[in-house]
């Protein structure tokens, strides 16, 4: 089994948010979230709350280049995957390449 770790400096798929006069912070869950706070909401996105504006990136590697007898696997608990053999699941798969 191949075990790697990813780093990001700079690169994430993000989108903000904009808040009213006088709205809270809200994620998406609905829990209200302090000025000036940051979080991982339920969509394994780091989110952030300013005074104007929730600001969210999707810090999340997805698998892209691996063989097509093979699936990828999407583990919310942790915000990762896993690429595994379609026809024996136990058996992990090579990836080439990935994506935020």
């Amino acid at each position: 089994m191949v075990l790697a770790t990813f780093m990001t400096a700079c690169n994430a798929q993000c989108h903000v948010i904009a808040l009213g006069k006088d709205q809270e912070c809200k994620d998406v869950n609905g829990v209200t979230r302090l000025v000036n706070s940051k979080w991982r909401n339920s969509n394994c996105e780091e989110c952030y709350c300013s005074e104007h504006e929730i600001s969210c990136c999707n810090l999340v590697l997805e698998p892209t280049g691996f063989d097509p007898k093979c699936e990828k696997i999407f583990h919310k608990s942790n915000c990762s995957y896993t690429v595994v053999e379609k026809n024996n699941p136990g058996k992990p798969c090579t990836v080439s390449s990935w994506v935020i």
